[in-house]
């Protein structure tokens, strides 16, 4: 049985910077959609809460609206008692009985009172909520005109980048199977610690990429030879030389065009 090939730490090394090159191409990706896929999160969510306020307002107004129609009607009823009663009067036969019928009628004209005054009432809370569910309504209309331009923007930035953000977390997950588990962690958990996630540098200027801390000559040396996975003592990140960099970045750029 053949030996399996040992990979080599420049092929590692190569590996890594072709994995960092293909998730930097993501990221700029994803920074192109930017807020965005937030914001029209956000009004989605302003326009349901507004739905939903100006259903409860609705509803509100049509309990209102039912309450009157239930004082109105207890309004009838008191008026034909009082009918009733007054008509009764004609034919009592003692004071007392008068006196009583006096007190029945007295009594549903104060429920009539009572049954107007809550009506008046109810019309003004009417009012009032018609006049929220105007400024809700136009509210709602501005928001969903925003939220149909963010969508669209959105919509036209996907359309453009989407397969290609596709193609490119395929190649980063056979990019990962390459590199050894034990590598793979150590990338990613630099990657999530800086902010730009870069992992993997080239040395530009004596420096690590984005820093302005001078590597020694002697570790400049070491990682022009390859020969082992060197760190920037600062930053955290792997380091590679400038050829290597470059040779990669030219081999990876025909997959991105």
């Amino acid at each position: 049985m053949a030996k399996k090939k040992e990979t080599t730490v420049e092929e590692k090394l190569r590996a890594l910077y072709d994995l960092q090159l293909v998730d930097s191409h993501i990221d700029k990706i994803r920074n192109v959609r930017g807020e965005l896929p937030l914001e029209v999160q956000d009004l989605e969510d302003e326009v349901a809460g507004l739905n939903t306020r100006l259903q409860k307002l609705q509803e509100a107004v049509e309990t209102i609206e039912n309450e009157i129609s239930n004082k109105k009607n207890s309004i009838e009823e008191s008026n034909a008692l009082i009918k009733k009663y007054t008509k009764q009067q004609d034919n009592v036969r003692n004071n007392r009985e008068y006196n009583s019928l006096s007190k029945e009628i007295e009594y549903q004209e104060l429920e009539i009172q009572l049954a107007e005054k809550h009506i008046k009432e109810f019309k003004a809370q009417i009012e009032q909520k018609l006049l929220v569910i105007d400024e809700t309504k136009e509210k709602l209309a501005t928001r969903e005109e925003h939220l149909k331009h963010k969508q669209e923007e959105l919509n036209e930035i996907l359309a453009e980048t989407e397969k290609e953000e596709k193609d490119l977390l395929k190649k980063s997950e056979e990019f990962e199977k390459k590199i050894e588990e034990r590598l793979l962690k150590a990338y990613k958990r630099i990657r999530s610690s800086v902010k730009n996630g870069l992992a993997v540098v080239p040395v530009e200027r004596g420096a690590s990429g984005g820093s302005f801390f001078v590597i020694p000559p002697q570790v400049q040396m070491e990682i022009r030879m390859r020969k082992k996975i060197i760190t920037d003592e600062h930053s955290g990140r792997i380091l590679v030389d400038p050829d290597l960099a470059n040779e990669e970045l030219e081999k990876m750029q025909k997959l991105f065009s």
